[in-house]
């Protein structure tokens, strides 16, 4: 024999669907108000609601003609209509015994018909209703008529759900509803008012990317499920967004300030550290923005957010508030890199200028530093302080460094037809180093335009021959011996030690300007200098001192037996033309 249904069971699943569904609590939405408002037109009633039933209240979705969002469940119709998944007509609230005591009855509501929200298993979630303050009989036409409504309800919270609404592994709603709940704030809230909302990472990209390597997607699963009691528990009946691998985002409530929300997030940052199992392998940290309600594109608060949580990595605390300046920067920095690769596509933007170098015991100039300059049509002359380090730190590197090559080597030609015989030296960075054909498109460069190898040097820093010593060490002696130059740039300011100078095959060692432009008014920092010049001779390299800008430091170096020198007391960086003119006054 089957045990008969137990009720409390059914109602627990019942509220379990709806509950999974994210919709309690949420916006308003036009696309059901579109539903509510046709509704009352198609009744001639002044009242309409898609009426969701929670444990305790009937909580409105949508609605018209009401001004409070919910009411008391007990001795609600639109329960009744929850309960029996049946369709319910009253004629008059008040001559019927179940409801003529119940708060509507009370607020002057006669006329009840309302037709269930019935999902595809089964689950009655409340009801479409309409509402009247007259008594009225009901056809089957109007039976038919809210039938229709509520299934275009329903079927629209269904497409909500099902397409790409929720997320599978935390079961929470996604981004695509983050950003449609967002928008919708405008309708709840008057324009311009200020919200706060805040992103909790899980892991940095580099812990999810050891996670997976490691573990597999499964563990990063578990950890995602594992997070979401505690993000509900601190969202405080708030709704939470899964808007990323191991991303989280939540509104602030309504009457918080920016001290007291980040108060309550940074103990809940230091209750789930010590909680988390896998503490010791992530790093929880918190974004926070600020936004104002139909002024901000959700799309902008989201990247606000990503900014601000990618910035709470580097603060002891684990969480940090949006800042707009860094994000000026950050916007610069993105503007400066579709630039550049613009620039380079196109000429009259970009050009070298060329710093002569100076034999400190003849005075006499035989190598130039090619410098990329930029003018931009726009922005003017962009300082490369600016542009270089991004270049050096994107793909953007390989074209940029292929451009200053193939016009370093242009001007030798153009020099040596002139009767001009200088080495150009181009600046190389660690990305160039790691280019498996880096070394065959140099030479076939030089081959190309007839050149000798040995007029061409490339600078390499020494944190960018550290990076990977193995092949930066490699591709540096297949140029050497192809005839090409080396210089050990910035010397003293990365990794230097008698193993790194005797174990690289370099040519040349420039010892960095922070040193140089101290020599005057230090005597530490001069024999500091000496000994690098006397290092560097013993191991067979010619050394060039960058930064001279007087001639006591000039005397200074040429009395430690420094071969070159380079910087403002002897010449700027000059165009073609001004280093020609430059080269016949001496």
């Amino acid at each position: 024999m089957t045990p008969p249904f137990d009720p409390s069971v059914r109602e627990m699943t019942r509220l379990d669907a709806l509950h999974q569904l994210q919709l309690l609590d949420t916006a308003p939405s036009e696309a059901f108000d579109r539903i509510t408002r046709m509704a009352t037109q198609l009744f001639g009633l002044p009242i309409a609601a898609v009426s969701l039933t929670d444990a305790d209240r009937q909580w409105f979705k949508s609605k018209v003609g009401v001004e409070h969002s919910e009411i008391p469940r007990l001795r609600a119709p639109c329960a009744a209509v929850a309960e029996s998944g049946q369709l319910l007509a009253v004629p008059d609230l008040l001559e019927d015994a179940c409801f003529r005591d119940s708060p509507l009855a009370d607020s002057g509501v006669r006329f009840y018909l309302g037709a269930p929200l019935v999902t595809r298993t089964g689950h009655c979630l409340g009801a479409m209703c309409v509402l009247g303050l007259e008594p009225r009989s009901v056809s089957e036409a109007d039976r038919a008529a809210l039938q229709d409504l509520a299934a275009m309800a329903m079927a629209q919270i269904e497409l909500q759900h099902a397409l790409g609404r929720i997320d599978p592994i935390s079961g929470l709603p996604n981004r695509n509803q983050f950003v449609s709940d967002v928008r919708d704030l405008a309708l709840a809230l008057p324009a311009g008012t200020a919200q706060l909302a805040a992103m909790v990472s899980l892991a940095s990209p580099e812990q999810l990317s050891d996670a997976m390597r490691v573990m597999g997607s499964a563990h990063l699963d578990e950890i995602v499920r594992a997070a979401v009691p505690a993000m509900r528990r601190f969202a405080g009946g708030g709704k939470v967004y899964h808007v990323g691998t191991a991303q989280f985002v939540l509104l602030a409530p309504a009457d918080s300030t920016l001290v007291r929300f980040s108060g309550s997030l940074l103990g809940w940052l230091g209750e789930s550290a010590a909680a988390r199992g896998t503490r010791f392998l992530t790093t929880t940290t918190v974004g926070l923005a600020r936004f104002a309600v139909g002024e901000e594109a959700p799309l902008d608060l989201l990247r606000n957010l990503h900014s601000a949580v990618h910035d709470a990595l580097s603060a002891e605390s684990g969480l940090r508030i949006f800042s707009p300046e860094l994000d000026a920067a950050y916007q610069r920095r993105f503007w400066l890199i579709g630039e550049l690769g613009r620039a380079l596509a196109q000429p009259g933007e970009l050009h070298l200028a060329f710093q002569p170098k100076i034999d400190l015991h003849t005075g006499a100039c035989r190598s130039v530093e090619a410098l990329l300059r930029w003018t931009h049509p726009d922005e003017g002359a962009l300082s490369p302080a600016e542009f270089i380090p991004i270049v050096e730190s994107t793909s953007l590197a390989r074209a940029t460094t292929e451009w200053v090559l193939e016009a370093a080597l242009c001007q030798l030609v153009a020099w040596r037809a002139a009767g001009v015989a200088l080495q150009v030296a181009v600046n190389v960075s660690a990305v160039n180093l790691e280019e498996p054909d880096f070394c065959e498109r140099v030479l076939d460069g030089l081959a190309r335009h007839g050149l000798p190898a040995a007029s061409l040097a490339l600078e390499l820093t020494e944190s960018a021959l550290m990076r990977k010593p193995k092949a930066a060490r490699e591709t540096m002696e297949r140029l050497v011996a192809g005839g090409v130059k080396i210089a050990i740039d910035d010397f003293g300011t990365g990794y230097s030690s008698l193993a790194y100078l005797q174990e690289m095959p370099a040519d040349v060692v420039k010892i960095d300007q922070s040193f140089v432009r101290g020599m005057a008014k230090d005597e530490r920092t001069r024999a500091l200098v000496a000994t690098m010049i006397k290092l560097s001779h013993d191991l067979g390299h010619r050394v060039v001192a960058e930064g001279v800008e007087t001639e006591e430091v000039a005397q200074l170096l040429r009395a430690a037996g420094c071969d070159e020198a380079q910087g403002y007391y002897y010449g700027r960086p000059m165009a073609p033309a001004s280093l020609a003119e430059w080269l016949a006054v001496r």
